[in-house]
């Protein structure tokens, strides 16, 4: 799904802001050994690389970390790219000083999987920093929007902006971490001129946006409906006047 359209475009135009602010919250310094999960073109591998760290960027999706390993390459950055499932990390116990995911373990469908393997990957003592979409925020609205017009999940997985409240984060973490606090942030947002253009991007360029209108190909009326569920979500959250706010959960925990 990921693979679909462009994800980078909108890593880069719309949500490029969040990995910086990740890395800064986690602490990275050079020397320090960093993991990106769910990195895809490297939102947060990249700026964590740029600070003198040893950073390995792991993803599913093998075409968005092409597209981060030619950028990391043109600023003379080096990292390491591996096609790596969050649920099943290739990597030793305590291999990492930091292990960040910026928008990206949020969306693998089974969580306490994805929290045990953060855990395991990361040295006694280490960081975990994660930013996730929260559910009363615009990407968990849009979510919700959407959820009437795709294929219900796979048995036992979970919805993804449940990252982005505090008390599910601590749940999954549970004794894994000795400190973590939670801050509720804003992104702001002004690449859209009205609800219209917003749409329009997703439609063309978000993974699971083109997943769900794939779905409905041969439906002209659901297809309407989805335009209209759509506009209508950003409009509300004031994409005409040029300017929205996305609300994200910014986490970072100590390991035990």
């Amino acid at each position: 799904m990921w693979a679909f359209g462009d994800y980078d475009a909108v890593a880069t135009e719309v949500v490029g802001g969040l990995g910086p602010v990740l890395v800064d919250a986690a602490g990275v310094q050079p020397g320090h050994r960093v993991l990106d999960v769910a990195a895809g073109s490297g939102n947060a591998a990249i700026p964590a690389a740029d600070r003198g760290a040893r950073v390995t960027a792991a993803d599913l999706t093998p075409e968005l970390l092409d597209v981060g390993a030619r950028r990391a390459a043109r600023r003379g950055l080096h990292l390491r790219w591996i096609e790596a499932d969050a649920e099943f990390l290739p990597f030793a116990d305590g291999e990492f000083d930091t292990v960040l995911s910026c928008v990206g373990v949020m969306f693998a469908p089974f969580h306490q999987p994805v929290a045990d393997e953060l855990l395991r990957v990361t040295r006694p003592g280490g960081t975990i920093a994660l930013i996730n979409w929260t559910p009363e925020g615009f990407i968990g609205r849009m979510f919700a929007t959407m959820k009437d017009f795709v294929p219900a999940p796979p048995p036992g997985a979970r919805p993804g902006p449940l990252w982005g409240t505090e008390a599910h984060v601590r749940e999954l973490l549970g004794d894994g971490v000795a400190r973590l606090t939670a801050e509720r942030r804003r992104l702001r947002v002004d690449r859209f001129a009205d609800a219209e253009q917003f749409r329009d991007f997703f439609k063309q360029f978000y993974g699971p946006t083109i997943a769900a209108y794939r779905g409905l190909a041969d439906d002209p009326d659901r297809t309407a409906a989805l335009d209209r569920a759509l506009v209508d979500l950003a409009r509300a959250a004031g994409a005409d006047t040029g300017t929205m706010e996305w609300e994200y959960l910014l986490v970072v925990a100590q390991r035990r």
